[in-house]
């Protein structure tokens, strides 16, 4: 499209893409410039990048090998919850760290429920801390992730090829070898890609469950040398470390061919023939349970262990969550500002710069901008006096790719369908966004501040660079209070947590659909 034709210019969104380039890849510059380049690693540093590397490793194998069948059950079976099931499989990804890790805690934890289980048997109870914690929490979160993805990748074979194998009596070894093994060869690449992505960026995972120095991510190491050394040098050495491998494992996770697909369909509902006997029926059976109870179980041991915890938390627990809300309610206001001028000028034709910017955030880790802040702020002012600013803001940029996701698809419509007719009709510029462009958006504006604001509610990444001890959002004082051995009131600060994130996720998400088209 080009702008000539559309009530709407791109010069706002290619100007709030500058900045944000500009933002990311100054902080990025000034990462590098205090970067020690002829100083070299140490021991402790190369094995942070070993393990950082073995751990992201092992959960995408594990997440992606498990997720195969729980995904191929999903897809060739129709049981009473479904949707539900498939539906909460999107809860991990705006789920609270901490508050995940906590429920892990309560079940696989050396007093979780399965050690007291196993004490009644004689056996030693588990031990969570260490690189199988750290697998088992990244698992926890990236397996409802890998299976969605595979899961699409079952659900986009047409339903003729299965039809017709059907009729050609096709058999389980065939239907696995004409049908599914080609489409896994396509999607799991891209999923493992993913998951080792997102694995490399660990942060709190590590902080809570690392159990040493010996269970330490690039990440935490970075924190460490910010926080206990202040050794901004390491610290910026070890954040262009972060930044290339960040980096590559983004552009394999986007670059990963697809391959050609199996054609296109006549869009009937997928009708399968196969996996009917009874073997087949009970190993489905097998998997989607342990599925469900490998999500809900955690999910319910906040709950049952947070209520009696709500009594025991101090006012410390309450002024951090107000602190939360602020930063999350300025986090999701400045990404609108930032995601709608962008996304209306990648929707115009305009998306190289845009979109390179807004994949900045994904490839980039927070606790590197952090850093990078901290470095750029640091002469001129005190950085922990800006904590909460700063903190709002790179929340912001990290949901930013998100959003733009979300946006994007819905305003390149509007504008298709509605830019001609408004520009005869003179409405153009404000009044285009305020009487079409907005309300037409409502939908998918109320659905990416749902995720910014939940994802910025439960992030532990920046603030703990930033805050001082008089400074705190709940997820940082809910891991000041697991630190100092007061489990229940953390239980309690998870629980509020909980409620804090996913309610603010339900209540933007839902206002957007309430008010949508009116």
């Amino acid at each position: 499209m080009a702008d000539r034709a559309q009530p709407l210019k791109s010069r706002w969104g290619l100007g709030v893409a500058t900045l944000v380039a500009m933002l990311i890849l100054g902080a990025l510059a000034a990462v590098a410039f205090r970067a020690e380049v002829g100083r070299g690693l140490g021991f402790a540093d190369w094995a942070a990048i070993r393990f950082t590397v073995t751990q992201a490793v092992l959960s995408a194998l594990v997440s992606v090998i498990l997720a195969i069948p729980v995904a191929r059950a999903l897809a060739r079976r129709r049981f009473f919850g479904r949707r539900v099931l498939i539906a909460l499989m999107g809860a991990p990804f705006i789920l609270p760290v901490i508050v995940a890790i906590l429920g892990i805690l309560a079940v696989f934890g050396r007093s979780g429920w399965l050690s007291d289980m196993l004490a009644l048997f004689g056996f030693e109870p588990l031990q969570v801390y260490g690189l199988h914690g750290v697998v088992l929490a990244h698992v926890f979160f990236n397996l409802p992730l890998a299976t969605r993805l595979i899961l699409q990748g079952w659900q986009e074979i047409p339903a003729e090829r299965f039809r017709l194998a059907a009729q050609l009596n096709a058999g389980p070894l065939a239907m696995w070898r004409l049908l599914e093994a080609p489409m896994l060869r396509q999607v799991v690449p891209g999923a493992l890609a993913v998951v080792f992505a997102i694995c490399l960026s660990s942060f709190a995972v590590a902080l809570t469950l690392g159990g040493g120095p010996r269970a330490t991510t690039i990440e935490l190491a970075i924190y460490q040398a910010f926080r206990f050394d202040f050794d901004l040098g390491r610290a910026a050495l070890l954040s262009g470390i972060q930044l290339l491998l960040t980096g590559a494992a983004a552009i394999v996770a986007l670059r990963v061919a697809t391959g050609e697909g199996f054609g296109a369909g006549l869009d009937r509902p997928v009708r399968r023939w196969d996996g009917q006997g009874t073997l087949a029926r009970r190993l489905d059976a097998v998997f989607v349970i342990a599925a469900a109870l490998f999500l809900l179980l955690p999910l319910s041991a906040i709950v049952i262990e947070g209520l009696p915890g709500l009594l025991s938390m101090g006012a410390s627990v309450w002024l951090a969550a107000g602190t939360s809300a602020l930063i999350a309610g300025i986090s999701t206001l400045v990404l609108l500002g930032i995601a709608l001028p962008m996304a209306v000028a990648v929707a115009l034709g305009r998306g190289g710069l845009v979109e390179v910017a807004g994949l900045l955030g994904l490839a980039v880790s927070p606790l590197v901008i952090g850093t990078g802040l901290f470095i750029v702020i640091y002469p001129i002012a005190d950085p922990f006096i800006l904590a909460l600013p700063v903190t709002a803001l790179v929340n912001a940029l990290m949901s930013l790719p998100f959003a733009l996701r979300i946006l994007i698809p819905r305003v390149r419509e509007i504008l298709g369908r509605y830019g001609r007719l408004s520009l005869s009709l003179d409405i153009r510029g404000w009044v285009f966004v305020r009487r079409v462009l907005l309300p037409r958006l409502r939908p998918q504006i109320g659905f990416a501040a749902g995720l910014a604001a939940a994802l910025s509610m439960g992030d532990l990444g920046v603030i703990a660079l930033f805050a001082d001890s008089d400074t705190a959002t709940l997820p940082l004082q809910v891991y000041r209070l697991m630190g100092a051995y007061r489990m229940d009131a953390a239980s309690g600060g998870a629980l509020l947590l909980l409620c804090l994130s996913m309610g603010a996720f339900y209540v933007f998400d839902r206002g957007g659909r309430r008010y949508a088209e009116t």
